[in-house]
């Protein structure tokens, strides 16, 4: 044990992880067994979720909601950076004594990493790349990190060449091993007596799924099974149907290519897996693992063949909703909580367990009284958005999604807690008609509460909508 007062923050953040990615929670078919010792040995939160997204790159919204603890349409612009009135949560912990480190992604502007983070390494300033081949910054006190990489091959298109804002790259590394190479050589440097926040940001498994052979040769996509929810291409138009992340299978989906990108999913898991478990043995050896809250989540989720989709756009289970785990000092162990609530809720929990002052800009609640109580309510109803094009409600079992692209209109209803996969739609049915109308007018408050139709998206959308909503609260 330590002396300190506060205790140490291992955040591990992983990239497309969907949240039944993970052996001890139910997916027989994936090898985790560092994650579930993290699930033994601490809190679950089986449903948490994002709001969904701005832009078609989610994971950029989502991560700044992450560090400001600010809802969506209290960003600015598409989440892409974090203004400076918006206090980041490594900028609040360091102000209160916390030795900060960043490693891996930092999809939020070069501004808020330097002014959240005392120490990193490895800092990749992007979203998706070759993981190979990382163009990663050294970090730099002064912030400017302005060195520009000369030309190189571009990992999604051969036939071009960019360059890479970057100051080296190692070729030949795997971006996973990197990062957790940084992030143990910083928990080499740590003092006893003064706590740290490490953020450690992997690429992984966003695509381009690729892992070292061992990981690879893991998964035969002969052996895998296709999800109930599987087929050829989606019913009707999302607003997001020929974008680059459904660019990545054949239209229609063959099960055939589906299972490969499903083995190639599950691979690069479990490649991160093991250097999440490379990471906690030096923690033990450092001899503060048991004054470190550990951290796991992941930024969004990923369809790979539900509903004919391969990406993250749009509001069913398997994109908005995301791995959240708790462990170490004051942390219930083995405990799976139910209570609905957001990733943006990390920023104002985290600074509660460890008595860190909460910033006037954070927005997001305290998961706190769910550690202490599973049962307890965070939050009875969420809401979710996506660009122009989709906005949705869930409350109890009840999911209601609501598309608008152009002049074409679509509903949809599911009971979640009866049909996970989201496979039957209620919305037609007669018995439900009343279940619509009242999740509409929900839809319509939350819609208010959220300021959404003060985003230029949410104005398009209600727009389109406006004549189904009139009788649930809009607007003349």
């Amino acid at each position: 044990m330590t002396n300190q007062k506060h205790p140490n923050i291992l955040f591990f953040f992983t990239d497309d992880q969907r949240f039944d990615t993970i052996h001890a929670l139910g997916n027989e078919a994936i090898s985790t067994p560092n994650i579930d010792r993290l699930v033994a040995e601490g809190t679950t939160f089986t449903h948490a979720h994002i709001p969904c997204g701005t832009s078609g790159a989610v994971c950029m919204p989502s991560r700044a909601m992450l560090h400001s603890g600010r809802s969506l349409f209290h960003l600015e612009a598409e989440g892409q950076s974090i203004p400076r009135d918006h206090a980041t949560m490594g900028e609040t912990f360091q102000k209160n004594g916390y030795r900060t480190f960043g490693t891996g992604k930092w999809h939020n502007g070069k501004e808020a990493y330097a002014r959240s983070f005392t120490d990193g390494a490895e800092i990749y300033f992007g979203g998706m790349f070759d993981h190979w081949n990382v163009p990663a910054y050294n970090f730099d006190p002064s912030g400017k990190y302005d060195a520009v990489l000369p030309k190189c091959n571009d990992p999604f298109n051969s036939n071009e060449v960019t360059y890479r804002p970057c100051d080296h790259v190692h070729a030949g590394k795997h971006s996973t091993e990197l990062f957790a190479d940084a992030t143990i050589d910083f928990l080499n440097t740590c003092e006893q007596d003064t706590p740290f926040l490490a953020y450690v940001s992997f690429m992984a498994p966003h695509d381009p799924r690729t892992m070292p052979k061992k990981y690879h040769d893991m998964y035969d996509p002969e052996t895998i099974e296709l999800p109930p929810n599987f087929c050829g291409g989606h019913p009707f138009d999302t607003g997001a149907l020929r974008i680059r992340d459904e660019r990545l299978a054949e239209f229609p989906r063959s099960p055939n290519e589906v299972r490969t990108h499903i083995a190639e999913y599950y691979a690069m898991i479990t490649h991160v897996d093991a250097e999440i478990g490379r990471v906690l043995e030096h923690l033990d050896a450092s001899g503060q693992r048991d004054n470190t809250i550990i951290v796991l989540a992941g930024d969004n989720g990923l369809a790979v063949g539900q509903h004919g989709l391969m990406g993250k756009q749009n509001c069913y289970e398997h994109s908005v909703r995301v791995p959240l785990l708790f462990s170490g000092p004051g942390i219930p162990q083995n405990q799976k909580c139910p209570a609905y609530v957001y990733l943006f809720d990390l920023f104002r929990t985290l600074c509660e367990l460890a008595d860190v002052p909460v910033p006037d800009s954070v927005e997001g609640k305290s998961l706190v009284p769910a550690l202490k109580q599973p049962d307890a309510v965070i939050r009875d109803r969420l809401y979710f958005a996506y660009t122009e094009h989709q906005r949705a409600i869930k409350k109890g079992s009840l999911k209601l999604i609501e598309y608008a692209t152009g002049d074409q209109r679509n509903t949809q209803l599911f009971d979640v807690d009866k049909d996970p996969w989201e496979l039957t739609n209620l919305a037609g049915k007669r018995e439900h008609r009343e279940d619509v109308d009242l999740l509409r007018e929900e839809l319509v408050q939350l819609r208010d509460a959220w300021d959404d139709p003060s985003h230029p998206m949410g104005q398009t959308f209600w727009n389109r909508v406006k004549n189904e909503f009139e009788t649930c609260g809009e607007e003349s």
